[in-house]
């Protein structure tokens, strides 16, 4: 009898686009394609997986750093795509022709099977149509996926708890985004509620997240700009520790990368 494993793979996480790769024995699965299609193959052949066995991509909202591969992937490899409706009105526009056998509606708030795997969206804070993410559940573990909110609300903090694995977003310092050459009315947006989570609210929420369930989480989506990696995880866990959170012993924090995946590895 074969173990029941969900592997992952965060191809690649960041403001110059991002994919997460969720894989069982029977299901393979792309979160968002913000990459170009050339560069989503390199990234799949780093971790040794073939885009071509993909079962479906499922698209979080419409930025360009969410889709920029879509089309490309959707075309070359016949994959279907799911993505909610307001969503697919901007996708139509922006992505090219996806043919309609490969296009799929999947609302905030519903729970869909793919596979041998079960996958609840929620609604989240950004200023996308109606943006949202995900939890994946498959053989009793859960990974869930918290990029791109400007806040995390109570309804949130909810939907992620008990989640083996949290790929969470630490966007920005906010020290280092108010200094930056940014434009202010790019900071305001960064800073508001419909924006990205900074270093210190990111471990903010996690300290009220993480359970007992909990064992990795993935510090994602971070600015090229207004962060530093060894930054964001000792802010995310100096405020862990604070929050008598057991960081380096029931749970490790774990970097992302704007080229480069994690290891493909298993919850």
């Amino acid at each position: 009898m074969s173990k029941v494993t969900l592997h992952y793979s965060v191809l690649a996480s960041g403001s110059s686009g991002n994919a997460i790769y969720i894989k069982t024995e029977k299901t393979r699965l792309l979160v968002d394609a913000g990459l170009s299609g050339k560069k989503l193959e390199q990234l799949f052949a780093e971790i040794g997986e073939n885009p071509g066995g993909l079962n479906a991509i499922l698209i979080t909202h419409e930025h360009s750093d969410h889709i920029k591969g879509l089309g490309v992937m959707a075309r070359r490899y016949a994959v279907p795509v799911y993505a909610n409706a307001k969503t697919w009105f901007e996708l139509d526009r922006l992505c090219g022709k996806i043919d309609v056998e490969q296009k799929f509606h999947f609302e905030r708030g519903q729970t869909l099977t793919l596979g041998d795997i079960d996958i609840e969206s929620y609604g989240i804070s950004h200023d996308a149509v109606e943006p949202m993410a995900f939890c994946f559940f498959h053989g009793g573990k859960k990974l869930s996926i918290a990029t791109d909110l400007g806040y995390v609300s109570e309804k949130i903090k909810g939907t992620l708890r008990d989640s083996q694995v949290l790929i969470f977003e630490a966007n920005h310092d906010v020290e280092m985004l108010r200094m930056s050459r940014y434009p202010w009315n790019i900071k305001r947006r960064i800073l508001s509620d419909v924006g990205h989570l900074s270093n210190e609210a990111s471990g903010e929420a996690l300290a009220d997240i993480i359970t007992d369930a909990t064992q990795k989480v993935y510090l994602a989506h971070l600015s090229q700009d207004n962060n530093l990696r060894d930054l964001a995880r000792m802010t995310v866990e100096q405020i862990l520790r604070e929050e008598d959170v057991p960081v380096n012993q029931q749970v490790t924090l774990h970097d992302t990368y704007p080229d480069r995946p994690t290891k493909l590895v298993a919850v």
